[in-house]
């Protein structure tokens, strides 16, 4: 009987992964775990369920983190920076556990990220969703007084 052992990875497609780089590696601290690409590839375009696709690669981690992102050359893709609100169904932010937010919103703001606010607390931690160069949510979590998600915590 199979089972599942823990989340390994996200997968993020981005129209550009210098970017992507830029943003995560230089911005957030992310290090670059490794980067290839493909291109006419049946099994991939069958597993993702895509015709003739090809894109770069690159993995990406913090600390046990992991994001797969995807530059793809085709299918051809639009940029959407539309900042699609975080109530539409689908995955709708990562969530980045931090030390000092306030100093750290500072920070990436200066630098040209888009926040929704300025740090919120609520709920024991004090936090804020602000976008990527992509329009991605990017939640980043400071734990004030407790972790929302520990077992038997309530909000």
């Amino acid at each position: 009987m199979g089972k599942i052992n823990f989340l390994h990875h996200v997968g993020m497609s981005v129209p550009s992964l210098d970017e992507a780089r830029r943003f995560y590696i230089d911005l957030l601290g992310f290090t670059e775990l490794g980067s290839g690409e493909f291109a006419s590839d049946d099994d991939i375009d069958r597993i993702m369920a895509l015709h003739d696709a090809a894109a770069k690669v690159a993995f990406l981690n913090f600390g046990d983190f992991k994001i797969e992102m995807f530059e793809f050359a085709a299918p051809a893709q639009q940029r959407d920076d539309s900042g699609q609100p975080v109530n539409i169904h689908g995955y709708t932010h990562l969530c980045l556990d931090v030390t000092d937010v306030r100093a750290l919103h500072a920070r990436l703001k200066a630098a040209g990220m888009r926040f929704h606010s300025d740090p919120v607390d609520k709920a024991g931690v004090r936090t804020v969703y602000g976008r990527d160069p992509f329009g991605n949510a990017i939640e980043l979590q400071e734990i004030v007084e407790f972790d929302p998600t520990a077992a038997g915590a309530e909000f």
